[in-house]
């Protein structure tokens, strides 16, 4: 496991409790290196949708559970938030939780010309994931797949 699995893994591990404890569930946890920089972001989530107050709780008792653990080696910036209206959906809970939704997708390569997608979340499975664009189920195998993430109404 990387650095950076074993961070994420641990802090995961370490913030479920916190989650719980204020009414939250962990929606992801990445660390991640931007311009030199190393961020450590939890995304929370709830019914109804997080508040400010939600994300300051949860930061006070993951900072202070970090610092009593120690276990980053790196200099690094804690976020807390909610993961937005154009969430990523990473793993399959998200997906699921979004069956029926409309999302973006993007593509590593174009297909048939085209690297952007967008329709309703239909269904997925380990291999695939299907959207309607258009009227039409379209499967989309999961490794050419380098973005999905909810569509923005504005």
């Amino acid at each position: 496991m990387s650095k950076k699995e074993t961070y994420e893994a641990k802090a995961t591990a370490m913030l479920e409790p916190i989650c719980a404890a204020n009414g939250v569930e962990i929606y992801d946890v990445e660390y991640v290196s931007e311009a030199g920089e190393w961020y450590l972001r939890a995304y929370i989530d709830k019914e109804g949708g997080v508040t400010i107050n939600d994300c300051e709780a949860v930061s006070r008792a993951f900072s202070d559970a970090l610092d009593a653990d120690d276990f980053i080696e790196d200099a690094y910036y804690l976020e807390v938030s909610s993961p937005g209206l154009g969430r990523a959906l990473k793993k399959d809970s998200h997906l699921e939780k979004s069956i029926g939704m409309e999302v973006e997708l993007k593509t590593y390569k174009p297909i048939d010309k085209v690297k952007e997608f967008s329709g309703i979340l239909k269904g997925f499975n380990d291999k695939e994931i299907t959207v309607e664009i258009d009227g039409e189920d379209r499967s989309f195998n999961r490794q050419d797949i380098a973005l999905i993430k909810l569509a923005l109404d504005l």
